[in-house]
């Protein structure tokens, strides 16, 4: 199978300047022709799935430049030594990168990018690996759920988290904000800042991913169904500020819900549990959402008095009082949800078309309770006659 690695770059200064050119474009006979050819591709795929008039130009403050070469004949990688390696790139030559990690199996193309004034090059390589038909531990299953204390927490009582952004960071990025609204737009002053801006948010990323990678992989590995929560996290974080007409409500705090959500890497997360499930044979799951942090894993009641805070989950059903941690007892909600799915052949989101429909207040099934009143008679069981006689 297909699979990525990724190496930071040793550039001489004329390598450098000629990178610049190429992920520029500023003139087209610069650059080699496969590499407009992939651009070109790239934007052809972004106007098919996104939309023509939806596409947008690319912005100077955030744009991080790349280009990839696909022809792997004309890529060769030799070893220097334990750290040390050289690739030749057309129109680049023998350019030195940091060996990290072995490449394992045979390259299909490069892609050189430029991220924290650093430069990268990834390649995509074919390990020869195939998913395995059955996982080492078939009868195994976890529910997770991704919240914004913790970044994911399992059905097994498991919470994963880590602070990708040290306080000494955190403090140094805040004065650089605070310097960067006093520079003018398009000098150096303020390109230096954003550099030195985006120094620390690559650090945060790299940890984030590193984290995500780990994460995923002791998942995937302990578990052979892996349940998630479909969530739209887009629409998540969408801004709440509104318009002038209509201004939004309490902006300044779904500000802050938006940081943290984007902050735990929900969606890195999941690519990260799809892309190592393929080495184990895992199945990843995602079911609706809705419900899970207000039912009671216990009795299946479900109210929004349930959750009493954040960390804190004590069923209100007079005959249940189940008390547990919020963040599992949802695990063990989208766990179960998960394996009802898996159970009708559904590997995906939303409810099965082969499930009975679930009540929306106690998660039963609608036979569960007050049977439907059949045909001649009331809620008492009496019958009454129909059609009734007429007067």
């Amino acid at each position: 199978m297909l699979a990525g690695r990724r190496y930071r770059l040793e550039l001489t200064a004329e390598q450098t300047a000629r990178c610049e050119e190429f992920a520029n474009v500023l003139w087209l006979k610069a650059a080699p022709s496969h590499i407009l050819q992939q651009t070109l591709k790239d934007l052809d795929r972004a106007c098919r799935e996104i939309g023509t008039f939806k596409v947008r130009w690319r912005s100077q403050a955030r744009w991080a430049p790349s280009f990839r070469f696909p022809d792997a004949q004309q890529i060769q990688v030799e070893r220097l030594g334990s750290r040390r390696g050289r690739v030749k790139l057309p129109k680049l030559g023998w350019v030195r990168f940091r060996w990290s990690r072995p490449l394992g199996g045979e390259i299909r193309s490069a892609t050189v990018s430029r991220k924290s004034g650093r430069w990268f090059v990834s390649f995509l390589v074919d390990d020869q690996m195939a998913t395995p038909k059955r996982h080492a531990m078939p009868a195994t299953a976890v529910g997770i759920d991704r919240g914004v204390r913790f970044a994911a927490v399992t059905s097994d009582g498991d919470f994963h988290d880590r602070a990708f952004i040290r306080p000494g960071e955190a403090g140094r990025y805040r004065r650089l904000q605070q310097k960067l609204s006093r520079t003018h737009r398009g000098s150096a002053n303020r390109a230096k800042t954003r550099g030195r801006m985006n120094k620390i948010t690559g650090r945060v990323t790299d940890r984030r991913r590193d984290f995500c990678a780990q994460t995923a992989d002791r998942l995937v590995r302990k578990y052979a169904l892996v349940v998630l929560e479909d969530l739209r996290i887009k629409n998540m974080s969408a801004s709440a500020s509104g318009s002038l007409a209509e201004p939004g409500r309490q902006v300044r705090q779904k500000a802050g819900l938006n940081r943290a959500i984007l902050d735990k890497g929900w969606h890195r997360l999941e690519l990260a549990l799809t892309s190592a499930a393929r080495y184990t044979g895992t199945s990843v799951v995602k079911v609706n959402p809705a419900y899970t942090s207000q039912r009671c894993s216990a009795c299946g009641f479900v109210t929004e008095g349930n959750r009493e805070s954040q960390a804190v989950f004590v069923c209100k059903a007079p005959d249940c009082g189940h008390r547990e941690h919020a963040d599992v007892n949802a695990g063990k909600n989208i766990k179960a949800a998960g394996l009802a799915v898996s159970a009708c052949g559904d590997l995906g989101a939303g409810r099965s078309v082969k499930q009975e429909p679930v009540g929306r207040v106690t998660g039963r099934t609608p036979h569960q309770g007050i049977p439907a009143l059949q045909g001649g008679e009331d809620v008492k069981g009496t019958v009454i006659p129909w059609p009734p006689p007429r007067p």
